[in-house]
């Protein structure tokens, strides 16, 4: 890891650049205004992961938030709502009261947030998740989405996003594999669609490990949500642009969710917005453009205040991705 340095610097000298073509681009000048509209027609929706976002205030003023930012969709959690994220129920009048809070402000419902552990070592936590995901994804279609973004869990007791030494045993993925071939059946009769977000804190940690679970359940309501910043293990960010490669190789054709934010180091998944740490944007979404990737792209990883600079340069690398060929 002794390069690691310079590619810090490549990228922070690299993303001043694009933050200067970013700024044009917000502030409506003429030539970044014709950069963006050539390759807006090619370029996913930009939304947001509400919840962690825009923290404070009822539905209808979080969804304010997001419209004033300027963003088109979003993924709803019920905690925006005064709920649990997974709660045992959710009133009758919610889900409409939700689709028609978004649709007012113009905004989309990309999908909703379903996560729960399910590879925890305790089988009636596991039980306890699918029978709220069935709640949730009965709400999904009067809400206005087909899509609920889950994980796959690991045998931390404690915390759904952090690693254990069991994650990559054959009884953590059998347990893992059924809790999710339960959950697409759920999603099946729901008529919804799960993405799951390999990422290397839980059992499936890379897309090789997404490609099997894929082809195990074999289900057309199990698919894939994409954030890149949590491929990488320590060592392999000197491997960014092969491990961005064989992702979307492997992965490309069933990822239906994309999530934008950064990591500054490898060994853990990225906690940073968009353009703060070193992830090679530029090819990240021209490989979403190559594998004709149909969804949003949700900002995640940021505060409030950060939105408007992770935007801009959300949309300058849109528009400099254009020129990229693989």
């Amino acid at each position: 890891m002794g390069n690691q340095p310079n590619i810090v610097q490549a990228s922070g000298e690299s993303r001043r650049e694009f933050l200067r073509l970013a700024c044009r681009v917000a502030a409506g000048a003429v030539c970044g205004a014709d950069v963006l509209s050539a390759a807006e027609p090619k370029s996913p929706p930009i939304g947001i992961l509400i919840a962690t976002t825009f923290t404070t205030g009822t539905l209808e003023e979080r969804l304010d938030a997001v419209k004033t930012s300027g963003l088109a969709t979003v993924q709803m959690s019920m905690v925006c709502a005064g709920l649990a994220e997974m709660p045992d129920q959710i009133p009758a009048e919610l889900p409409g009261r939700i689709r028609q809070a978004a649709a007012d402000r113009g905004l989309g419902i990309a999908s909703a947030t379903g996560t729960f552990n399910m590879c925890h070592p305790d089988a009636e936590q596991r039980r306890a998740g699918l029978r709220r995901l069935r709640v949730l994804a009965e709400a999904c279609t009067p809400m206005g989405t087909g899509f609920i973004h889950i994980c796959t869990g690991t045998r931390n007791p404690s915390s759904m996003w952090r690693p254990h030494p069991d994650n990559g045993s054959a009884e953590a993925w059998r347990d893992m594999a059924a809790c999710v071939r339960e959950a697409a059946d759920i999603a099946r009769e729901a008529k919804v669609v799960l993405a799951f977000e390999p990422e290397m804190s839980n059992v499936v940690d890379s897309a090789r490990k997404a490609r099997r679970l894929l082809d195990e359940i074999g289900s057309p309501h199990l698919k894939v949500t994409i954030d890149p910043a949590n491929l990488f293990h320590t060592g392999e960010l000197l491997r960014m642009k092969e491990i961005l490669d064989e992702a979307f190789a492997l992965l490309g054709k069933d990822m239906v969710l994309a999530h934008a934010k950064d990591l500054d180091r490898d060994g853990e998944a990225g906690h940073k917005p968009a353009g703060q740490g070193v992830l090679d944007y530029d090819r990240y979404l021209a490989l979403l453009r190559k594998y004709n990737y149909p969804g949003p792209l949700l900002l995640h990883g940021l505060t409030a205040a950060q939105v408007p600079e992770c935007l801009a340069y959300v949309r300058a690398r849109m528009a400099s991705s254009t020129h990229i060929s693989l």
